[in-house]
């Protein structure tokens, strides 16, 4: 492929990108993007929480602002609403840009339970964080407390550009005329280093399926393994199916999925998905060491994809989801080794004679029962007149 962007793939060419998968990890170098800003940082995310990891988080963007960075937070109308007046006039008066996404109800849009999910941090268009952290202790290291399992990416490069467009836009959509801002041109940040990075955005209502469309294309195209590494895992019929077509092919599929989740009703249904996948000869794992909460997946060592979408419905087609495709790979591998290592050391693997030992005829009919209620719940909060005609990234 040419420099610069392949119009035919999407990807960019010139990047850097590295792994986290510590919380503490995570908020350092979040800390390091929002310190050395000097023109813009936009941060997106669904949770925001008013405690240590968010006064912290607080307390660098509101310093950044008063040194004439152009700050902008963007955060889910509903997950984030419980912040208080108090706490979100203390941004404003620091001089941030504050907006929620999409109220809970708006019956003019058509939707009721549409979410902004994603997690992003962009920098100068030069750097970003895209991954499935929110900004909460829950997801940082705290002292006896380690954080929920969950992943980004750091990237540095041509990728943070789109990043920043991506965020323009979808603030664009969401605040009021006076607050819009366009984008400027900035200083070019070269990056020698070539990694192909693209990014992928799922909003239905808007017409965008790329990140489900990225994992049906990885399913089809994997010729020896695939990883996937989803926090609350409900796949729609047409992944369904492309999972049982690798695994018919040979492809040695492998789920790591949740043993100790926050959304017992969500776990209590994948369950019920269990019987359907030891008959594909997919392999399931439990992670058991503390709460999963991310979205990863590798494809034959060279492909990975991550971010915000789970593999369920909900990301499909009734949240606002935003990852990362990385074709890199030393990254892949890196990825791949991370993954491996939490299979072999803190994961249960599960089959279906074990399954069947833990689970009687009654919970497993409490399994299935708490599928159909989940489906009924995602029709009735994500029901759609119809989608919309143009889309907005």
């Amino acid at each position: 492929m040419p420099g610069g962007k392949s119009k035919k793939t999407l990807y960019t060419i010139h990047n850097k990108a590295s792994l986290i998968s510590g919380g503490k990890g995570y908020f350092d170098r979040l800390e390091q993007l929002i310190n050395t800003a000097k023109q813009t940082i936009h941060l997106q995310t669904y949770i925001y929480d008013d405690d240590e990891t968010g006064n912290k988080i607080a307390e660098a963007l509101m310093a950044a602002a008063k040194r004439g960075v152009g700050v902008y937070m963007l955060l889910d109308g509903y997950a984030s609403q419980h912040l208080s007046s108090v706490f979100i006039n203390m941004l404003k008066d620091a001089g941030i840009h504050f907006s929620f996404f999409e109220p809970l109800l708006r019956s003019k849009n058509y939707y009721f339970g549409r979410r902004l999910h994603y997690k992003v941090v962009v920098a100068d268009a030069a750097c970003c964080l895209v991954g499935g952290r929110n900004i909460s202790n829950r997801y940082n290291d705290m002292p006896g407390t380690p954080a929920w399992l969950d992943w980004a990416v750091y990237t540095e490069g041509e990728v943070a550009t789109g990043i920043q467009d991506v965020c323009i836009k979808r603030w664009n959509n969401h605040c009021g005329k006076a607050e819009r801002i366009t984008a400027t041109a900035m200083p070019v940040y070269k990056v020698e280093d070539e990694c192909h990075i693209r990014i992928r955005v799922n909003d239905w209502v808007n017409r965008k399926t790329e990140v489900l469309q990225a994992y049906m294309q990885m399913f089809a195209t994997a010729q020896e393994e695939m990883i996937v590494m989803s926090s609350y895992f409900w796949p729609g019929k047409k992944l369904v199916s492309k999972m049982a077509d690798a695994a018919n092919r040979g492809v040695h599929v492998k789920l790591v999925l949740a043993s100790i989740s926050d959304v017992k009703l969500a776990k209590y249904a994948e369950r019920y998905m269990y019987r359907w996948l030891f008959k594909k000869n997919i392999e399931i794992y439990e992670y058991n060491k503390n709460v999963l909460h991310g979205k990863i997946a590798v494809c034959d060592k060279k492909w990975v994809t991550i971010g915000s979408y789970n593999v369920n419905n909900i990301s499909a087609r009734a949240s606002v989801e935003l990852n990362l495709d990385i074709m890199n790979e030393a990254f892949a591998a890196t990825t791949h080794k991370q993954l491996s290592d939490i299979i072999n050391t803190d994961c249960a693997l599960v089959t279906s004679a074990i399954y069947g030992k833990e689970y009687n005829f009654f919970e497993q009919l409490f399994q299935q029962a708490a599928f159909i209620l989940l489906n009924i719940i995602f029709f009735v909060f994500t029901f759609y007149f119809r989608r919309r005609r143009k889309h907005a990234a």
